[in-house]
């Protein structure tokens, strides 16, 4: 079983920048290839949106409210996916949870991160 563990989250202050991690590991087994991996948030009250997306072809995918202010980047080598949030704003705040689709020695499927809490200051 494929876990997602995140991590950077915690208090910012509005205007500043705060950077996200995600790294997949298996207690057993081996990861062959992670296919899309990025982050969705919750906002409270809200429902889960997309954040940004990064796909093997390297090619990213944001939401509209967060473009131009985040970057997704990943490192295969180190099975990890890193969200670098610039000029964060009030509305950025919630649970920021990572996603990705994951090829192991037994199937490829979706998994899920518990997820991070972003809170923002003024």
């Amino acid at each position: 079983q494929v876990q997602l563990v995140e991590s950077g989250g915690g208090l910012v202050q509005a205007g500043g920048s705060l950077r996200l991690s995600c790294v997949a590991s298996v207690a057993s087994g081996t990861i062959l290839g992670i296919n899309t991996m990025g982050w969705y948030r919750e906002p409270v009250g809200k429902r889960r949106e997309l954040v940004a997306t990064l796909g093997k072809d390297r090619t990213p995918n944001y939401g509209d409210s967060v473009k131009g202010r985040f970057t997704i980047t990943r490192d295969d080598t180190k099975n990890t996916v890193y969200l670098q949030m610039n000029n964060v704003e009030p509305d950025d705040a919630g649970l920021y949870l990572c996603n990705a689709f994951i090829t192991t020695d037994i199937n490829t499927r979706g998994y899920w991160g518990q997820g991070t809490q972003i809170i923002v200051s003024s």
